[in-house]
């Protein structure tokens, strides 16, 4: 059974929404591979729409050389959540129709291996409110906007998560990996 584990570059007042702002900080090699850990353990790509949009062509004309992460992007199964999305032509690619946490759940069972997801605010947010996200990898960056499209919404239902380990970086960058707390150990 597939386990969900989140990616997100966050700022500290909890924006995730268009993460250019990252690129003001340097880029530790730890967080490499740190970012590498992850996509190595997950043998599948969850994505929403948008991000799919936005993935598929910056991410299928990259190669090993370019940036090592690619051959991970482009050869990874993945699943596109999305209501209006008629063809998904990057490599690996299928669309699941519209989110729908039976769907979800399905894909967890059939999936051996973590499930990895990057960006996609609001397929993340429609993930906790069903309670699907098992693991959150965060990488929390010094730095407050006031305002963007944030992890958590308002309105979500309440979720304790347990600590499963930090790093720092040079930049004050701060990893965070998170596991969804078991019910009586929060």
């Amino acid at each position: 059974m597939g386990r969900i584990g989140v990616h997100e570059f966050i700022t500290m007042d909890g924006v995730i929404e268009s993460p250019s702002w990252s690129f003001d900080y340097s880029f530790d090699p730890k967080m490499g591979e740190a970012i590498a850990g992850i996509m190595a353990s997950s043998t599948a790509i969850l994505l929403g729409r948008r991000t799919y949009q936005e993935f598929a062509p910056s991410w299928s004309t990259r190669t090993a050389e370019d940036d090592p992460g690619a051959p991970f992007m482009n050869e990874t199964p993945k699943y596109v959540v999305s209501a209006s999305l008629q063809a998904a032509d990057w490599s690996n690619s299928s669309i699941l129709g519209r989110y729908s946490a039976s769907t979800i759940r399905d894909l967890k069972d059939r999936v051996d291996g973590n499930i990895y997801v990057s960006g996609s605010g609001t397929l993340v947010r429609a993930l906790f409110a069903d309670g699907l996200v098992d693991d959150l990898h965060l990488f929390v960056y010094p730095l407050a906007l006031g305002g963007g499209q944030r992890l958590f919404a308002d309105t979500g239902p309440a979720a304790k998560f347990a600590l499963a380990g930090s790093e720092a970086y040079g930049s004050g960058v701060l990893y965070l990996t998170y596991a969804l707390a078991a019910p009586g150990h929060e």
